[in-house]
């Protein structure tokens, strides 16, 4: 369960601060697939940043069942980032000189998983998102989806409680994105974790169990609750 608190965040200083999140309070149950949809600007990004750690709010709390992600330092929070969380991009934000298998490994390694392991995790890996043939490949040497499909090995590898997933599928073609939505709906089934999706793609968002709407920096509705108060996700 993730629980959110009155969370407030604000970019830049003075005349020009713009206020990106504002008074949000949600909570998101253990394994649910939830999307947040919005205007460009809206807040979503920065909500998703908010709650992995990648940003800090400025008021506030973020639970992790009864972990307080708000009250830790930088150190603990990277910590809890790296041994219970996976992240997907727009980009994919691989390593240009690492092969398939190397990438996948990253998050095991940053953790002192020693090789041998790392290597037989990040396979059965790419075994569950159908690329384990490419295992040798460098990113320059597959195409779009291939390299989804490699981060999103790369984000589940380790067996992470939470995947985030930032416009997964926002540089993709059709078909591509068609896959990489149903893989993560194979996941969430397969493994349990929790995922999150900011993305403008209504097919994307109506594969989730829930859609979040932002508008200006609040939650203004689900597809499950039209009120304006506080929403459970």
């Amino acid at each position: 369960m993730i629980t959110v608190k009155n969370i407030n965040k604000s970019h830049g200083q003075g005349p020009s601060v713009v206020k990106a999140l504002k008074e949000v309070n949600m909570t998101i149950s253990t394994g649910e697939t939830v999307s947040i949809m919005g205007p460009s600007g809206c807040g979503k990004t920065t909500l998703l940043q908010v709650l992995s750690g990648i940003d800090q709010m400025d008021s506030g709390e973020v639970w992790f069942n009864e972990t307080p992600l708000h009250l830790m330092n930088d150190t603990q929070i990277s910590r809890f980032r790296l041994n219970h969380m996976g992240f997907i991009f727009q980009s994919y934000h691989l390593v240009p000189v690492l092969s398939t298998i190397e990438n996948t490994m990253l998050p095991l390694i940053a953790r002192g998983i020693c090789r041998q392991e790392a290597t037989k995790q990040a396979m059965s890996s790419l075994k569950l998102v159908g690329i384990e043939d490419k295992f040798d490949r460098y990113p320059s040497q597959l195409s779009g989806g291939q390299n989804q499909r490699v981060a999103i090995a790369r984000a589940i590898t380790g067996n992470p409680q939470f995947i985030w997933a930032d416009e997964p599928t926002g540089a993709l073609d059709s078909e591509a994105a068609e896959q990489i939505t149903g893989l993560l709906q194979m996941l969430n089934k397969t493994l349990g974790s929790t995922i999150v999706i900011v993305t403008h793609d209504p097919n994307v968002a109506s594969s989730t169990s829930r859609i979040i709407h932002m508008k200006n920096g609040h939650i203004v509705r689900s597809r499950n609750d039209e009120s304006l108060e506080a929403i459970q996700i």
